[in-house]
This record gives structure tokens, C-alpha cells and sequence, in this order.
């Protein structure tokens, strides 16, 4: 089966419908561009708020069921005949979670990822948003392909993308909201930042789809600069699509995902995996304990 992903990337403005207009536009302009699962950059609705802590930023959190940014898109999703993984800011009783939304073709809710790993760092203040996601790394068998869907900072753990590909994800999407470090200027993280996925790809031998937000977010006392580059790398890791830094974008690559199933196959690495060594991945400090 031949599939056509599509990343995306805009900036983010401080109204909630503009955002929503923008974001159906590009996923449109993808789906006539061929796309069938396209993916929109983390939290789209709004800017990123984590930037410092602000309880006001509470109320924009919804509970996946009553979010009218999910409904929008799974009435889009099933007139497009499309994959939309759905970046959103969930409320569940008096939890809160930074979710993706997984709507199938047909418009239906497959389910929600909630994320796992909770940074906490100058402009990016998300522990004091979001509870660390209690569903687990899964994957989406959707009408184009076995998807698996992690967030942002999960995107620099390793074990977040093989928990994924040994479930049977064909393909690996990353929603991303990262830019500058606004306590240090100096340090640009892009490279590593793509590095780090195109691992992923590489290693677990399965297309990766990231989408990163652009545009300079001014908060009380932190300002990021979010350095796009939303990118789509291909079973061995190598980039085949990239967006620019400062600029709005769609992005789209076609995979053969039977043809890479073979390929995956033929390399052995999840024949040769050894689970029963691995225990110390497991722990923090490394040290397995008798039990």
C-alpha cells in the first residue's frame, strides 16, 4: 500500500479561529496535494502557553468530547477522506493532559494519546500544565497505515518510538512545539532536535513525520522564537522533505509501506531484539534489584 503523509507548519496567533481556519487550510491544500494522514504541529489552537505559568491558560483546556476543534476536524477528516492526528490541550475531571486526538478517514475517534513526557525547563514550563499521560505508547491501524502518534519532548527518548514499533506502527508522527532556549541564546538545538527522530527512523526502519510551529511568541518574561523545520525522513533515517525555519509550510512524501515491511523484515532488528536484557532501561539509576 502506497501512502502520502503530509507535515505542516504555521504560526500561531492569539486568536483561537484564526488558528482553526489556518490549520483546515493547510490540511486541505495537503489533501489536494494527495495526502492521506497529515499532520498538524502541537497545540495549534493557540500560542504556547507554557512559556511561563499563567492558571488563566486553564480555560482553554477541553475534554476531548466537547473540544470543537476535534469535531471540526473529524467532519474534515471524513469529507477529505484523511488521517488527522489532533493536537489538543485535554481537561478529564480535574486532570489536565497535553493529547493528540486520533480521527480516522471516516471522521471516527480512534482514541487519544496523552503525553508521556513532561518537560520543565525557562519557556517551556509544562509541568506546571499537564499531568505525565497515563495511556501508554500505542499505535492506530487507520485506513492508510498503522500509525503510531508521540508529542514534542517524547520525541527525544528512544524507548517512546521502539514501544510504538514493536506494537506494528508503519509510520511515526511527532507534533512538535520547539524553538530558542530563552535563557541562552546561543544554543540552537535544531540539528540535534532532527537528529534525534531521524534516529528513530533509522533504527526502528519506519518513515517519521514531524510538524514544529513558527514564529516569535512573546510571554511575560520569556520569549521563544519557534524555529520550524518540520521534516518527513524515511526508513533509514535520511530527510526527504524539509520545511524552512520562519515560514508557513506543507510537506508530503509517498511511502510504499508493504515495500519498507519487507525491507524492515529483511534487516532482522526485531528478530535479533533481546527483551530479557534490557531490564536496566527500566529503572532511573540503572540498577536492577532483586524483587
Amino acid at each position: 500500500m502506497k501512502t502520502t503523509v503530509a507535515a505542516t507548519q504555521f504560526a500561531s496567533t492569539l486568536d483561537r479561529v484564526t488558528n482553526l481556519a489556518t490549520a483546515e487550510r493547510l490540511v486541505r491544500e495537503s489533501a489536494k496535494q494527495g495526502a492521506n494522514i497529515i499532520l498538524i504541529q502541537e497545540l495549534f489552537e493557540t500560542p504556547y502557553f507554557c512559556k511561563e505559568h499563567n492558571p488563566q491558560c486553564f480555560s482553554v483546556a477541553m475534554p476531548i468530547a466537547e473540544n470543537p476543534a476535534v469535531r471540526r476536524f473529524q467532519d474534515l477528516a471524513r469529507e477529505l477522506n484523511v488521517v488527522l492526528p489532533c493536537s489538543v490541550y485535554e481537561r478529564a475531571g480535574n486532570a489536565f493532559y497535553n493529547s493528540v486526538a486520533i480521527i480516522d478517514a471516516d471522521g471516527s475517534l480512534l482514541g487519544t494519546y496523552r503525553k508521556a513526557h513532561i518537560p520543565e525547563s525557562p519557556g517551556y514550563h509544562e509541568k506546571f500544565y499537564f499531568s505525565p499521560g497515563d495511556t501508554g505508547f500505542k499505535v492506530w491501524p487507520t485506513r492508510f497505515g498503522t500509525i503510531g502518534v508521540a508529542i514534542c519532548w517524547d520525541q527525544w527518548f528512544p524507548e517512546s518510538a521502539r514501544a510504538m514499533a514493536v506494537q506494528g506502527a508503519e509510520i511515526l508522527f511527532y507534533p512538535t512545539a520547539i524553538g530558542s532556549e530563552p535563557q541562552d541564546l546561543s544554543i540552537d538545538s535544531r540539528d540535534h532536535w532532527q537528529r534525534a527522530m531521524q534516529g528513530h527512523a533509522a533504527s526502528n526502519i519506519m518513515p517519521l513525520v514531524a510538524s514544529n510551529r513558527v514564529g516569535t511568541e512573546q510571554g511575560e518574561r520569556w520569549k521563544v522564537t519557534y524555529y520550524g523545520s518540520s521534516f518527513i525522513a524515511d526508513q533509514t533515517g535520511a530527510i526527504v522533505k524539509q520545511a524552512a525555519r520562519d515560514s508557513e509550510a506543507v510537506l508530503t512524501a509517498t511511502f510504499d509501506l508493504d515495500w519498507i515491511r519487507n525491507y524492515r523484515n529483511s534487516w532482522g532488528v526485531f528478530r535479533d531484539r533481546r527483551p530479557e536484557l534490557y531490564g536496566p532501561i527500566l529503572t532511573l539509576d540503572g540498577q536492577q534489584r532483586a524483587r
